[in-house]
């Protein structure tokens, strides 16, 4: 009789278009709703974080250059490698979902609320709409957001959007994989460049996500994530000077006033939303513009008109 060894997975973090382990060496277990353990995920340090955001860094100006045509074809390339490892998401956020979530799945509660409980296959099909949703908007936002001024004089006016930069993400820990994506597509779309923080709850989806990232002909440091502990990490996503805006969702009150408090010594722009699971299925709410508008700047442009 043979007995058969199984080994437990450690996923790694996702720098730089690499995978590196955590440069601390440390890692934590992700249990599954029966107690098990399911896999090892790295335990970022602040380490970790400054490598991320120099890599992101790095890769932004070229980032951003790229086409809005060309930045939606990557975007969409990605909903495409997602959704061939549909099945696969699916597993892994219901194996490691708390009991108390999984019955009912895809039916609203008797809460007043009537907020709804989302199955697993629901959560993964609404994230790769969203992916398909901002490779859409890449190449049509400006015109959106931008106009074309009216001024005294013989001049065009025009106002154009120019991504903000290097943009940090705190995902929620509930639906940790619509949550991320929601987080991160709006400033890909803008051309900033991200480094985010998974669910703390469920951040084996984050560390999925990276091998899509792999397999996208997304540029190495455009996408960065890390796994890891809130409350060691915000701080520092907070005060680090070369991170030039927050895009996070339902943080406690004292992590979100963490990350205020660091960014009123560095001037950046703090986004923390409130969202419900209803919201997060929301296309309307969710999949529009004005998502992507807080993390651009506003550029105008004075020229003759010649007349």
């Amino acid at each position: 009789m043979t007995t058969r060894l199984e080994v437990t997975k450690t996923y790694k973090l996702f720098i730089a278009g690499q995978f590196p382990r955590s440069e601390s060496g440390r890692s934590l277990v992700v249990n599954a709703a029966d107690g098990a353990v399911f896999a090892h995920t790295c335990r970022a340090s602040r380490k970790d974080l400054r490598d991320a955001v120099a890599a992101a860094r790095a890769a932004q100006e070229g980032w951003r250059q790229r086409s809005g045509y060309n930045r939606g074809q990557i975007l969409y390339r990605m909903a495409e490698m997602l959704e061939g490892k549909r099945d696969e998401f699916a597993e892994s956020i219901e194996a490691c979902a708390p009991a108390a979530k999984k019955s009912g799945a895809g039916k609203r509660s008797k809460s007043p609320n009537h907020r709804l409980t989302v199955s697993p296959s629901q959560e993964v099909a609404a994230a790769i709409d969203r992916l398909v949703s901002y490779a859409g908007w890449a190449d049509k936002f400006a015109q959106v957001l931008g106009c074309n001024n009216p001024v005294n004089g013989p001049y065009y006016n025009f106002t154009v959007p120019e991504a903000t930069g290097v943009i940090g993400v705190i995902a929620p820990d509930e639906l940790p994989l619509l949550g991320l994506i929601s987080l991160i597509a709006p400033p890909l779309c803008a051309g900033s460049t991200v480094v985010a923080l998974g669910s703390e709850a469920s951040p084996i989806p984050t560390c999925m996500f990276g091998e899509v990232c792999a397999t996208s002909d997304v540029p190495g440091g455009v996408i960065n994530l890390l796994t890891g502990q809130r409350a060691e990490l915000i701080p520092h996503f907070a005060d680090h000077r070369d991170i030039d805006a927050i895009h996070a969702a339902n943080l406690s009150d004292a992590e979100a006033k963490a990350l205020r408090a660091g960014a009123g010594e560095n001037v950046k722009r703090v986004t923390v939303r409130k969202v419900s699971a209803d919201e997060w299925l929301d296309t309307e709410a969710c999949q529009n513009p004005w998502w992507i508008e807080r993390f651009v700047e506003m550029k105008t442009i004075w020229h003759p008109s010649g007349t």
